[in-house]
């Protein structure tokens, strides 16, 4: 079924505007699907189709600059995007976002020909994929990857192994992290970051099984003497790819919590319809004050974590340092998620923890988000170190 294009370049994103795109987005959910995610969820299945109808709308293009064929959207309204999406299938929004922090690597730090080749295919969906960081004895620690690249000629030979990275299944091109240098120090002053298109000697191992974040791929990507040209190194420079890594982490703990706050929500709304329709004691549940203090704070927490997200989506679309707002924006969405997930089981009863509903998805669901974009231990420090430094005595 047709989809509705979204016109991004309108001139300014006034609220009117925000809500025209927030209108096509929710219209392609109700009709295009919601009535399909039970049923790809619980298979696991790729959906081709949707990703399809996503090229359609933009979303591959959501965050790049209109002078490359994308939309050009502030994080704020991207965040909303995100959001309102989760509400309905928070799988849908990794396939695209995972694909835009690699778009945003080669916005920001490639040279113009890399801008040029790359990001209008980006834009329009042509080429998906996304970033290749973590290792099977790395994640949060990003400097010590392994994966090794050696300069040979015009290219560079790599070796190594990555894992958990999504879209590694359907994606054709990542932004791959590596080690080109394993002797200077400080460590990051070693790693450097590529374009890796798909290729002799870069292969897919396997998938990998989640509990959760069905239909999107994760995958184990090996690279066995993988020759890369030198022109793809990112911003043509080694010794930058911690710094192109890292920035990409606000926006991309931005949309973590913008997601986590799709989840609270959707926990919330299933929550409040059920209460009212199923009675206990000659009442509906709704009625009774311990269903009503779980309400209470599930939409508490729900209204807290929208803005904690759109204030660092403000303060990123300004272009302020927002490394502490987006990490309070995660930390508390994506607990928010967890929390209200479980309080909605809970208020369902056995139809909570039956797959005939879906609270039992939001459940599986919401624990990535504490985990993904840098855990919420690192979250709570990066917050705490950000308090001293910015309040001086």
């Amino acid at each position: 079924m047709s989809t509705d294009a979204i016109d991004g370049q309108a001139g300014g994103f006034d609220p009117a505007e925000e809500a025209q795109i927030l209108d096509a987005i929710t219209k392609w959910l109700e009709r295009d699907v919601k009535p399909h995610v039970m049923a790809l969820e619980h298979e696991d299945e790729y959906p081709h189709e949707m990703v399809a109808q996503m090229k359609e709308l933009g979303l591959f293009g959501a965050t790049i600059d209109p002078e490359y064929g994308g939309l050009g959207l502030p994080a704020s309204t991207y965040a909303k995007i995100v959001t309102t999406i989760s509400e309905v299938w928070m799988s849908l929004t990794g396939i695209f976002n995972s694909h835009l922090i690699m778009s945003a690597a080669v916005q920001r730090f490639g040279t113009e020909a890399q801008k040029r080749a790359f990001l209008p295919r980006f834009a329009t969906g042509e080429m998906r994929g996304g970033l290749a960081l973590t290792e099977p004895d790395c994640g949060t620690d990003l400097q010590a990857i392994r994966t090794r690249a050696v300069r040979d000629g015009d290219d560079y030979v790599i070796n190594g192994t990555k894992t958990w990275i999504s879209n590694g299944i359907e994606g054709s091109c990542f932004a791959l992290l590596v080690k080109t240098d394993t002797e200077v120090q400080p460590r990051h002053k070693g790693m450097t970051m590529f374009l890796a298109e798909k290729g002799p000697g870069f292969r897919v191992s396997r998938k990998l099984e989640k509990l959760g974040y069905k239909g999107i791929d994760s995958a184990e990507l090996i690279f066995e003497d993988y020759r890369v040209p030198a022109d793809r190194l990112i911003g043509g420079e080694e010794g930058r790819g911690f710094h192109h890594a890292v920035g990409g982490l606000e926006l991309g703990r931005i949309n973590v919590a913008a997601r986590g706050v799709g989840l609270a929500n959707a926990a919330l709304k299933d929550s409040v319809a059920y209460a009212q329709v199923r009675k206990t004691m000659g009442k509906p549940i709704c009625q009774h004050q311990a269903i009503q203090l779980k309400l209470g704070d599930m939409a508490t927490r729900c209204e807290a974590a929208r803005l904690l997200v759109e204030q660092a989506a403000g303060a990123y679309d300004r272009g302020e340092r927002c490394d502490m707002e987006a990490g309070m924006a995660k930390l508390f969405a994506s607990e928010a998620a967890v929390e209200n997930s479980m309080e909605a089981m809970r208020i369902h009863g056995g139809y909570g923890y039956s797959k005939e509903f879906a609270i039992e998805r939001y459940f599986r669901d919401a624990p990535l988000m504490c985990i993904g974009e840098g855990t919420n231990e690192i979250q709570r420090i990066i917050i705490a170190k950000q308090l001293v430094e910015r309040n001086p005595v």
